[in-house]
């Protein structure tokens, strides 16, 4: 048992530590006694945030409780706060945590329910009954539930009544057009499964409802171009609300049929093995096995799975793997151990595909909680010998270049220290040398002259190796503004077609096993580089209205917009400007020019009437009535025919 705060045990102090290195990722958290048993079960958006908020600041008295007994934590990570809902309610009901007492009340989230009858009914319910109908869900949104199942009202003309008697004379609803009255014999039961068939398209799930939003989509191009606004913001809010509502469901399905996922990570001599279980249509737990082993993939699941599995915990009868490879052997020891043979599965299906990016995410996790726990030692001694470099390299700067055809080029520093991102040493450079030019090496010597000159001038402390994002090229260009200010701190640069890294004036690069943790070091510096400098850039062509405008068309990207802009230069130029000209001058279809010439009218028009009401003398209690959701949605529609028919 834990001390009173006021006196830190050496466990509490342990897992305040353990905590702060926690993902920052949604998932679920599961506290401990020391008899291993469950004593609390919580959810997160950010596992790390909300975990540590446990051992900071005053708390009440059922939490002080709590932590008293909290003997060790540990967390599983989710995709999204849906999946954490989810998961959460299942581990409660499964463990029946003692300090989860306000969860016990039975709580379950709602499903929609199609009944099985001639004419199904179509409404929301928290209790499945085994008769044939169908359910979607569970949806822990209930008002985004209640959303969606009102636009389907008004949608699809379904019976509403409980109970379907035969009736002489139809009710209201089918005065209204909200129902086709199969009570009077007013539809046939095959036509009205045509539309069950599309509430159902409409509930599947993101990917599985993809032809009920091309047919939406067309009805809203239709209803714009005959001016009828209503309807085509009815089909597109449809459209918005099957995006919005049905997140793929990993941690609970309607397969109930046990099963097992098998994710493997591995980093150096460091393995690590997920397994999540799946019983009775909810995931029961994840399993997590840390190895250390040189052998190979094949080698590696073999000798897991005849571990793992045994007489008193036998195989289910499906096992979904993330790795490929001869499971002959595996089938035979199963054969012989349990007189069956499950199946050996890749995911087929993108929900058993998310299920194991789930596993192996959890293990890249504990691959890189044991690296961190054992330190960037061993990895800097290597990365010191492969370079032949005369001290550890415990501190590495890197370097990354980014723009668009000149537009915005931004050079970005990032400082890690003993293999551990060091942010307050993060830098970012506005190049002025570029601008306007695409020239990698110039930009290079720019942003490592900025940069060194102030260490120097300033007396600070100079890395001992510096990382360029680049070959040869960039590497020497580096190592030249190094002479020059007579610095001869080590440089190498990491090609990414190839992962290859290359010393100044070097003839051949070197080449390391993709599992040398000096490499995944340089690699973890490269990817932070790139990310804080993509960042940057973002950042400042979001400021630069020119290309959310462009962006907004769909076929046009980041890199497309660039091309008009560089292309063009302003939007008057573009409005003005032929629409044959854009796609030949840009490399696009007439259609998207079309719709690029449309967005950008649309945009001027915008801005002109704005600056009309403001000069106007309404100022700002005018722009108060004036309606921005009126104006996107137009904007939204009228972009959206002119790209589907192109303008008239």
């Amino acid at each position: 048992m834990l001390m009173e705060h006021d006196n830190y045990s050496d466990n509490y102090l342990a897992l305040k530590e353990l905590v702060k290195d926690f993902p920052q990722e949604p998932g679920v958290y599961i506290m401990r006694d020391e008899e291993g048993d469950v004593i609390y079960v919580g959810k997160a958006k950010i596992l790390r945030s909300r975990v540590t908020s446990y051992f900071s600041g005053q708390k009440d008295a059922k939490t002080r409780t709590l932590m008293k007994h909290v003997h060790s934590i540990e967390n599983i990570i989710v995709p999204n706060e849906y999946e954490a809902l989810l998961l959460e309610l299942t581990l409660i009901k499964q463990h029946y945590p003692k300090y989860n007492i306000s969860l016990k009340d039975g709580k379950t989230y709602p499903v929609v329910r199609i009944t099985c009858e001639q004419f199904p009914r179509v409404f929301r319910t928290r209790t499945i009954i085994e008769d044939g109908s169908s359910y979607f869900g569970p949806f822990p949104n209930i008002p985004a539930v209640d959303a969606l199942l009102e636009l389907v009202d008004k949608l699809f003309p379904l019976r509403k009544c409980r109970v379907l008697h035969k009736r002489k004379h139809p009710c209201m609803y089918f005065h209204i057009g909200r129902c086709k009255a199969p009570c009077c014999g007013k539809i046939n039961k095959e036509d009205y499964a045509v539309q069950i068939d599309r509430v159902k398209s409409m509930l599947s799930g993101v990917g599985q409802n993809a032809s009920i939003k091309l047919e939406f989509t067309t009805l809203m191009h239709e209803a714009a171009t005959e001016l009828n606004f209503e309807r085509a913001v009815l089909f597109r809010n449809a459209i918005a609300a099957m995006d919005e509502l049905y997140e793929t469901a990993t941690v609970v399905d309607f397969d109930t049929e046990s099963r097992d996922y098998i994710a493997w990570a591995s980093e150096g001599i460091f393995s690590t093995f997920t397994v999540f279980s799946m019983r009775g249509g909810k995931m029961t737990g994840r399993d997590l096995f840390p190895t250390r082993s040189a052998a190979d993939e094949d080698d590696s699941l073999a000798t897991f799975i005849t571990s793992y599995y045994n007489p008193s915990f036998p195989p289910p009868p499906r096992i979904y793997l993330s790795l490929q490879g001869d499971f002959s052997g595996i089938q035979r020891w199963f054969r012989e151990q349990f007189g069956y043979e499950p199946q050996l599965i890749a995911p087929n299906e993108k929900h058993h595909e998310a299920v194991l990016m789930m596993a192996l995410q959890n293990a890249r996790e504990d691959i890189r909680k044991r690296l961190r726990e054992r330190g960037a030692g061993p990895a800097l001694d290597e990365l010191a010998r492969v370079l032949k470099l005369s001290l550890r390299p415990e501190r590495i700067e890197g370097f990354d270049i980014s723009q668009l055809d000149g537009k915005h080029p931004v050079a970005s520093l990032i400082s890690f220290k003993n293999g551990v991102p060091d942010r307050k040493n993060y830098r970012h450079f506005k190049l002025k040398s570029t601008v306007g030019i695409v020239d990698d090496f110039a930009s290079m010597r720019e942003a490592v002259h900025r940069r060194y000159s102030r260490l120097i001038r300033e007396g600070k402390e100079l890395p001992d190796l510096i990382l360029i994002d680049g070959g040869i090229g960039q590497v020497n260009a580096a190592q030249a503004m190094l002479d020059d200010l007579g610095l001869d701190t080590d440089v190498v640069g990491l090609a990414e077609r190839d992962e290859e890294l290359w010393l100044p004036n070097a003839k051949e690069p070197i080449k390391l096993s993709k599992r040398s943790e000096a490499l995944k070091v340089l690699q973890h510096v490269r990817d932070e580089t790139h990310r804080f400098a993509v960042t940057f850039n973002k950042k400042l062509r979001s400021k630069d209205l020119s290309f959310p405008i462009l962006e907004s068309v769909e076929g046009v990207g980041p890199a497309r917009a660039a091309a008009i802009m560089k292309n063009y230069e302003t939007l008057e130029a573009i409005a003005a400007a032929d629409f044959s000209d854009i796609a030949e001058r840009c490399g696009m279809s007439e259609q998207t020019a079309r719709a690029v010439r449309a967005a950008v009218k649309l945009a001027i028009e915008d801005r002109e009437a704005k600056k009309k009401r403001m000069e106007g003398g309404k100022g700002r209690s005018a722009e108060k009535h004036y309606s921005k959701n009126d104006e996107s949605i137009a904007s939204f529609l009228a972009a959206e025919a002119v790209q589907h028919y192109g303008e008239k």
